[in-house]
């Protein structure tokens, strides 16, 4: 019998502050999601990139929000583990958008969301940290009138988009994440930093759990846990990693006549075996 929504949703809240570090192989369509369960991932969380990417839209506000709905009830159909749904800003560009958004999160059956602050068609590169609160509150809102018990993960995009100097930078975050937090936000999402004494930092001064966006060059999981981060997320680059080998195949297949870099891949029968 398949986990119900309600544990589904417990269960990744604990898995913020069991030990060790949340670690999450994003993934961006139903065969991506099985292959990191398989692989032993705890949850599974959607890259909004990667997702977009698939369905043929660039990242950042550009894909139609049911399109990414169907996307995630496909995934949340497929896997026994917690779901969480990177929804970019909320795909509207009001809080009463951002609370249907949720509510369509919560029908697909996933019990996290990502909700960003990136704010790209305007002057600045971030959302007025009052008006993104209101569009916390308002999912929070919406998943507590579901009685969902969603994780919300408040994404400040503060070193992402490096605004002001690193002392700035450091004290920023920090005031957006406690905005966020009483929003009704339940964790807090710091993409774009990747000097360990300044996580160290932000652990230290955020009152939530923290996610930092790895990849090569970032501290290893065992260096994040010892400073007390909870989650990391490999974000789109799993996705990147994927279209650079199908962009490597095709230009070996089309240049030299062969096709060693398709060596080492999964094989027919282990995707296939996924799916029964």
């Amino acid at each position: 019998m398949k986990t119900s929504q309600q544990d589904h949703a417990a269960r990744f809240h604990e898995l913020h502050t069991a030990t060790p570090v949340l670690a999450l192989a994003n993934a961006w369509d139903v065969a991506s999601a099985c292959v990191s369960v398989a692989a032993g991932c705890s949850a599974v969380a959607t890259t909004s990139a990667g997702v977009a990417w698939s369905l043929g839209a660039a990242d950042g506000d550009a894909l139609d929000r049911s399109l990414a709905l169907d996307l995630i009830a496909r995934v949340v159909a497929a896997v026994d583990v917690p779901v969480t749904a990177d929804i970019e800003t909320g795909f509207g560009a009001t809080a009463t958008d951002v609370a249907e958004t949720v509510r369509g999160v919560l029908a697909a059956g996933a019990v996290g969301v990502n909700i960003e602050d990136s704010f790209r068609t305007d002057t600045s590169p971030l959302r007025d940290t009052a008006a993104q609160a209101e569009r916390l509150a308002a999912a929070r809102a919406a998943a507590d009138k579901a009685g969902v018990a969603l994780y919300i993960n408040a994404r400040t995009d503060v070193y992402l988009r490096g605004v002001g100097d690193e002392g700035f930078r450091l004290d920023e975050t920090v005031r957006r994440a406690r905005a966020y937090l009483d929003a009704g936000a339940s964790g807090v999402f710091v993409p774009g930093v990747a000097d360990l004494s300044t996580i160290k930092a932000l652990v230290a001064e955020i009152p939530a759990p923290v996610n930092i966006m790895v990849g090569p060059g970032a501290p290893s999981i065992a260096e994040l846990g010892g400073v007390g981060v909870a989650r990391a997320s490999l974000g789109a680059a799993v996705a990147e990693a994927a279209y650079g080998l199908a962009r490597r195949a095709a230009e070996e297949l089309l240049g030299s006549g062969t096709y060693q870099s398709v060596a080492g891949g999964m094989t027919w029968s282990e995707l296939n075996a996924l799916f029964h």
